[in-house]
């Protein structure tokens, strides 16, 4: 299932990553795999933002903010009517994200 295009907070910092896959043990709607021992971000339209891949990356390369983004965005749309939006204003360098 995808949610919202562009607004997952998923960001995966290759630096940190040492490809143990953990997050791909994880994650509920594959969205992240490990290619040359590194884990990538494959689909981020996918992430729910449940933060299961970030619990369990023993080496923080993985941050995601839960409760925002799209999960909560179509939630709040649904119970308060109009649009979904969510707030993806930040990038890190060194991280790969698809925030607006």
């Amino acid at each position: 299932m995808k949610y919202l295009s562009n607004v997952a907070t998923l960001m995966l910092d290759r630096e940190k990553c040492t490809g143990c896959g953990n997050c791909t043990e994880v994650c509920p709607h594959a969205v992240l795999s490990v290619r040359d021992k590194k884990a990538s971000i494959t689909d981020l339209d996918k992430c729910m933002e449940c933060g299961a891949c970030e619990t369990n990356c023993p080496f923080g390369a993985i941050t995601v903010d839960r409760g925002v983004g799209c999960a909560a965005a179509l939630i709040n749309s649904m119970l308060y009517g109009g649009e979904p939006s969510c707030d993806c204003s930040s990038s890190q360098s060194g991280k790969t994200t698809a925030c607006c």
